[in-house]
């Protein structure tokens, strides 16, 4: 098992570390076990917002590219599987809540 921290991978700051931590994710060898998938699937179930850009930092992270590498088709394939993801972890009424507050002004577009 590969018990380096993550902030020893390319692309991952202090955030991402800290928000992997809240999930249970603390070394590079967790993260490469789980994968991308699952890994960020914690961390939407932890209450992150999905954000595509995040989403394919992890996977360019265990590459051991930069980040914005993941270009052209690459990047579709990637899209196609974060918006699977997405739509599993999708809360209609947090959803059509924080739309409605939107639409009200209450949180900034």
């Amino acid at each position: 098992m590969d018990d380096r921290s993550l902030l020893e991978l390319r692309n991952i700051g202090p955030a991402m570390a800290a928000a992997f931590g809240r999930v249970g994710i603390d070394t590079v060898g967790q993260l490469r076990d789980l994968g991308t998938d699952a890994a960020y699937e914690r961390l939407l179930a932890d209450g992150s917002r999905p954000h595509f850009i995040a989403y394919y930092v992890i996977e360019m992270a265990l590459q051991g590219r930069p980040w914005n590498d993941c270009q052209g088709e690459e990047k579709a394939a990637l899209r196609k599987r974060f918006d699977a993801i997405k739509a599993r972890r999708a809360n209609p009424d947090r959803d059509a809540f924080e739309a409605m507050m939107n639409a009200i002004g209450v949180i900034d577009p």
